[in-house]
């Protein structure tokens, strides 16, 4: 697989400080039940790197320390990993938000079967990856049979309360676009998924968040193999917006992989860009405030800041 990494370093893309750490978004692995061609982090059935107890309980430390609100677990399939329970529990017990970014199939899997009521006894909030409400488009990017076994782990999740009008347990869609192109319009597609949803599976749910594809790792390769990575990087250029600088993830928020090293986003956990400064490591973060430090940007922060925006809470504008 080509690494694009070196096509993106040399950008001239604005330059951006930290501010107050509010999120810390960990990823706990990269093994996962499915193999999405979008996917960034290239996740898959034989990846066998998974965070463990050590670094799991620096992360506890670290909510404590800083006062971190919001605690975003993502892998992989970060239920996959044997220390998922343990982290939510502990996180919940401090009274910090839990978001789970769920591929739904993986409700189904073997040994889940109590998943979906153990993510509703705790409150996770659940960020639930659907790239299109059709049968055809998402087997087409996740594999053959993931559209139905996510329509069956969403009915799961909404028999529980989750993505109720009426619920306190939040259930968020996301949408990834399936080739070379921007998401359309977050709003006006949110409404076009609930429509198709409702009717033909008596789904609900609460928001949907477009995403745009960066054109790192997994997806990056499939541009450069099909001729279509500087189309792309230009199209990002292009399409750039301003206004979004002021509402980037990478401002409040801290990426942490496996083995417990920082950088700012999980775009740059991938390209292996680590956190300015000498604080590298969760450990290091115990003692550190990253307040004002210096983010490391490259070209493909312009896909967090092309149309309408993107972060991984959705649109920006």
């Amino acid at each position: 697989m080509r690494d694009t990494k070196p096509l993106l370093m040399v950008s001239n893309f604005p330059a951006l400080t930290r501010s107050k750490l509010e999120i810390l978004q960990v990823n706990l692995g990269y093994t996962c039940n499915l193999s999405c061609t979008h996917c960034h982090v290239n996740a898959g059935p034989k990846r066998t790197e998974q965070m463990d107890k050590a670094n799991i309980d620096l992360v506890i430390d670290i909510l404590k320390q800083h006062n971190v609100q919001t605690l975003d677990l993502t892998g992989g399939a970060p239920e996959l990993m044997p220390h998922f329970r343990y982290l939510v529990k502990a996180a919940r017990a401090l009274g910090v938000t839990v978001i789970d970014r769920c591929n739904l199939t993986i409700l189904n899997e073997p040994g889940q079967e109590d998943l979906a009521q153990f993510l509703a006894d705790y409150k996770v909030e659940v960020v639930a990856s659907l790239p299109c409400y059709s049968e055809e488009n998402v087997d087409s990017q996740r594999g053959k049979g993931v559209f139905e076994s996510s329509i069956e782990g969403l009915q799961k999740l909404n028999a529980l309360g989750y993505g109720l009008d009426d619920s306190s347990l939040p259930l968020n869609l996301v949408y990834n676009p399936g080739g070379a192109f921007l998401p359309p319009g977050q709003v006006e597609l949110e409404a076009t998924y609930k429509e198709q949803l409702g009717a033909e599976y008596d789904i609900q749910f609460n928001n949907l968040f477009t995403i745009t594809n960066m054109p790192i790792s997994r997806f990056g390769a499939v541009l450069l193999a099909q001729g279509e990575f500087y189309d792309y990087i230009n199209l990002l250029k292009d399409s750039y917006s301003p206004e979004n600088l002021a509402g980037v993830m990478c401002l409040n928020t801290v990426s942490v992989d496996w083995l417990g090293n920082l950088y700012d986003c999980d775009f740059n956990q991938m390209l292996e860009m680590p956190l300015a400064g000498t604080t590298r490591h969760l450990s290091d973060l115990l003692s550190a405030d990253i307040n004002g430090l210096p983010i490391k940007v490259a070209d493909h922060c312009y896909g967090c800041t092309a149309g309408q925006g993107s972060s991984c809470g959705g649109a920006l504008d």
